[in-house]
């Protein structure tokens, strides 16, 4: 019930963002007359609309974003059409196209006294198909939930409710805006003239949605205040039994969202941000209780504003081992079976191989298994990819092979064992003891001493003897060595524009279509840019041309990029630069001192670390060839 009182007060502040301007004329527009049979149809019907569509996303495949976005050139097309018949007199009357019919019903003749409910609710029909708010964490926890979890009758209440906030606020504006209407309507100059005027703001609204400004320009200016406002509602006051054991290499980067999440924000038309509360909890807490007595450690799990113990203890093998049991396909080891894991200390271990998160936390995953596998303890990765090339088996295995992952690897592309661990992260590790029980749950980096600590005293409990050997010793090369959280100023990047941010490339992102693109420098901190020829999709941006650059201002010793070819095994070559000169002593481990370095396969390329004092730099990469895929920039 707590949530949804947030969800509700969420909707209403997108009133105070950027990313409702090019919907407010034609909402407005509607502002004269009955409230209650020209504004309330219309609202309901954008809400209505935008929770079906964003429910929709949440079940349907690549059908649904096809139709939602050829409904969003209808609906902008019926929008055009409704400002056109408001800023040029007679014109609806000398068209006779069935579309221009179809306008006139949407448009309900704006300069009339009261209008029909069926074409009031209609207008909201189009609007809510072209609308596209500036997703701030609540919006952002529930889709990525709907793509965690699945479809259901919650994910639907709550888009519901957002959207019904929304339409609250435009309420109190139409009526607002109403008033004023009536005020100078009693002068026939003046209600001529703003009768053209709304005419010109609802074309001038349409265009910048046809331009992809809503998704785009406009999400850069959204308004920081009202994301703030959105995570204070988020956050919760921790109970008083509850340890908050904070990571000592935090990132202010929200963990990275699902794969899946980007049919959602493509579905539901949502301009991109990063979730930052709840559903995901943030890379520095880890939660811990204490259960009786000091050995017994057990989740505790988020339900709305209240914390709660996981459920009892479970039966020898548990729900989600023996969901571990079912994975089709296995790496390293033979399919695992159920005395292989009965009376054992398992580490569940969920990652992804181009997450740097993941990647940061494998060190001591691998050192685990190294040198307490002899004393009874099993490591058991479960690659959940996020990205499409991720779901190659063969990638995997190759990726296993270059990160030195000897232990059972479950290929999870499906996400059957995520949600029967009802996990929320990557990574994420499940410490689970010899009695099949759950006692220890990470989210994120950090805590790993704690972690091994209670790996350890499982261990000994299960042998009835003491683990005499030392902690275990972590070796972390490369892009795999804990980050610089100090000096972290930028946070993880998309570059599809399903989630991206900061893009500053003139002109905004062509969504899908093959677009020249330019840098107009300078770049202010944390801005990204393309420039050259690129396709932009939903998950990646690809080069169509030689001489393709990305150029990305930002704060932090070491900068990566997730990059695969379009065509697989072909080789691309890149140089990256600092501030324009070669990178020297500050080169990442895939490029030499002069720059220069080549995309081999889809994984996460670490491009820069710098060695002296961390200031804002601007980075860029060339390409030199063709059919180059980029995914995210991560930093550390």
């Amino acid at each position: 019930m707590i949530f949804i009182i947030i969800t509700f007060l969420a909707g209403m502040l997108t009133i105070a963002t950027p990313c409702i301007v090019p919907v407010l004329p034609f909402i407005l527009s509607r502002a004269g007359g009955s409230f209650r049979h020209r504004g309330l149809p219309l609202l309901l019907g954008l809400a209505i609309t935008f929770a079906v569509v964003a429910s929709l996303a949440s079940v349907a495949g690549g059908w649904a974003v096809a139709a939602n976005r050829y409904g969003r050139t209808i609906a902008l097309a019926v929008m055009t059409l409704f400002g056109l018949t408001m800023l040029l007199p007679g014109l609806a009357a000398r068209l006779t196209m069935p579309v221009v019919s179809l306008g006139a019903r949407l448009a309900g003749q704006a300069n009339a006294q009261g209008g029909s409910v069926v074409s009031s609710l209609l207008a909201g029909v189009a609007t809510g198909l072209v609308w596209a708010p500036c997703a701030g964490p609540v919006l952002g926890l529930i889709l990525s939930g709907a793509a965690l979890r699945g479809p259901g009758l919650e994910t639907s209440l709550l888009l519901l409710t957002y959207g019904l906030g929304a339409a609250t606020a435009l309420a109190a504006g139409m009526f607002a805006g109403g008033r004023l209407l009536a005020v100078l309507k009693r002068s026939v100059r003046w209600g001529e003239g703003l009768r053209r005027l709304g005419g010109a703001a609802v074309i001038a609204g349409a265009a910048m949605i046809w331009l992809g400004l809503d998704t785009g320009l406009l999400t850069r200016w959204s308004s920081a205040t009202v994301t703030a406002i959105e995570q204070n509602l988020l956050a919760e006051p921790q109970p008083e039994p509850a340890l908050i054991i904070p990571s000592a290499h935090a990132e202010p980067a929200a963990i990275p969202i699902l794969a899946e999440r980007n049919r959602l924000c493509v579905m539901a038309g949502l301009a991109p941000a990063m979730t930052m509360n709840g559903t995901f909890v943030p890379h520095h807490a880890l939660i811990l209780t204490p259960m009786g007595t000091s050995s017994d450690m057990t989740i505790m799990q988020r339900n709305g504003a209240k914390m709660t113990p996981a459920a009892e203890p479970a039966p020898a093998l548990s729900a989600p081992l023996v969901a571990l049991l079912g994975t089709r396909q296995w790496l390293n080891t033979p399919p695992l079976r159920p005395d292989d894991l009965r009376g054992k200390v398992v580490v569940v271990n969920f990652w992804t191989y181009s997450c740097i998160n993941c990647l940061r936390a494998l060190p001591h995953v691998r050192a685990w298994a190294r040198t307490y596998g002899d004393r009874g303890l099993l490591v058991v990765g479960v690659h959940t990819p996020e990205f499409a090339f991720e779901k190659d088996a063969g990638n995997v295995r190759q990726a296993l092979a270059a990160l030195g992952v000897t232990y059972p690897v479950a290929i999870d592309s499906d996400f059957r064992i995520w949600r029967a661990f009802g996990n929320q992260a990557w990574p994420a590790l499940y410490v689970i003891g010899a009695d099949g029980r759950v006692r220890h749950r990470v989210l994120g980096e950090g805590g790993y001493d704690q972690s091994e600590r209670l790996i350890r005293q499982l261990l000994s409990e299960a042998a009835a003897a003491p683990v005499s050997e030392p902690l275990a010793s972590v070796a972390a090369p490369g892009a795999q060595a804990a980050s610089d959280a100090p000096n972290l100023g930028s946070g993880e990047t998309y570059i599809g524009y399903a989630q991206t941010t900061g893009f500053a490339s003139f002109g905004g992102i062509r969504q899908d279509v093959p677009a020249l693109y330019r840098i107009v420098p300078p770049l202010a901190i944390n801005r990204w840019g393309l420039a050259g020829t690129w396709t932009v999709g939903g998950e990646f941006a690809t080069s169509n041309a030689p001489a393709g650059r990305i150029a990305y201002r930002f704060h932090a010793r070491d900068l990566h990029l997730v990059l695969a070819p379009a065509v697989p095994n072909q080789t691309m070559r890149f140089r990256v630069t600092l501030d324009g000169a070669p990178p020297g002593a500050d080169h990442g481990a895939d490029v030499d001192p002069a720059g220069w370095g080549s995309v081999q396969d889809g994984r996460l390329y670490q491009l820069i670390r710098q060695t002296g004092p961390i200031t804002d730099r601007t980075f860029e990469i060339e390409f030199f060839d063709a059919g180059v895929r980029a995914y995210a920039f991560t930093f550390g």
